[in-house]
């Protein structure tokens, strides 16, 4: 009895920690999810989940229950249960902390990108000219997209939101991309935010019903191509880590700015030089966001040579 308690608070707090690093734009919870060495189970997991609502959908709830059945749920519940909890406890002070220190949350978050790119960029088993190519282009077409960006969406739509839920879900799967961060490229990170730390179970309820098709209708697809064309996959991760930095770039707002008249400005993809004063906390945020990055991924190295 000890030692299943013992293991549901260690998964719990597993979780907890999963839900932290999404929440996070540069962290993946399914690298943490490498790290403590469950990845492939939770992946399974998730399908089963994602199948046995597909079978109902369909009308088939004999077959919905057997997939249920299926589902590794000692594993999930208390990753989804840990997960959730932190989710909802980081939201208000990272939405406070993006309208009142901008500049410094640019900084966190690029420390965190920029170690990320660093772990994936080992991870590639072999470089070679075409893949170097795709990672380049696909940087370069993201950085100058970006440069479109008129900036974070306030109050997007419902179809908005339902692509967003099925956005996030995807990166979950893939190690190296947070859904957070995939948020952020958008404009709806802040939203986001604010639906979770507000409690609006209307948008938050069209949220997860894109999330819950994004995983049924991509898991299997994004797993197979990790198997069948891991190189290509990672080299389309980088290019998209790459190109994204221009969004973190800390001068002159950051990642956006709340004005005390409620209005929200934006100069995130500017790259403009920094002003006079605003330069030491979002490099000292960004180098120590980098080290912890290093930091975790040594952890799991050393844990993979034990």
């Amino acid at each position: 009895m000890n030692n299943r308690r013992k293991a549901i608070i260690t998964r719990l707090a597993q979780g907890g920690l999963m839900g932290a690093a999404n929440t996070v734009p540069g962290v993946s919870g399914g690298t943490l999810a490498l790290m403590f060495g469950f990845y492939e189970r939770l992946i399974d997991a998730l399908r089963d989940g994602a199948h046995a609502g597909t079978k109902a959908l369909r009308g088939d709830p004999r077959g919905a229950l057997t997939a249920l059945k299926a589902v590794e749920w000692g594993l999930l519940l208390p990753l989804l249960v840990g997960a959730g909890t932190v989710v909802v406890a980081l939201a208000g002070p990272l939405e406070r902390s993006l309208e009142t220190h901008p500049e410094n949350m640019a900084g966190l978050f690029l420390g965190l990108v920029i170690g990320s790119l660093i772990i994936s960029w080992r991870l590639m088993p072999t470089w070679n000219p075409r893949l170097l190519a795709t990672t380049i282009i696909i940087g370069m077409v993201v950085f100058v997209g970006l440069g479109w960006q008129s900036g974070p969406l306030n109050d997007p739509s419902p179809l908005l939101l339902f692509a967003a839920g099925a956005i996030a879900i995807c990166a979950m799967i893939l190690p190296g991309l947070s859904g957070s961060f995939l948020l952020l490229m958008f404009g709806l990170y802040e939203a986001v935010l604010t639906m979770v730390d507000n409690r609006l179970m209307g948008d938050l309820i069209i949220f997860g019903l894109g999330a819950a098709l994004g995983l049924a209708a991509f898991a299997t697809l994004l797993s197979r191509l990790l198997k069948r064309h891991h190189d290509p996959m990672l080299a389309v991760l980088l290019g998209l880590m790459l190109g994204s930095l221009r969004v973190l770039w800390p001068w002159p707002h950051g990642v956006g700015y709340t004005a005390p008249n409620g209005t929200h400005t934006f100069d995130g993809t500017g790259l403009s030089w920094p002003t006079a004063g605003t330069t030491l906390w979002p490099l000292v945020l960004g180098v120590g966001a980098l080290l912890v990055v290093l930091g975790v991924d040594a952890l799991a190295q050393r844990q993979d040579a034990g």
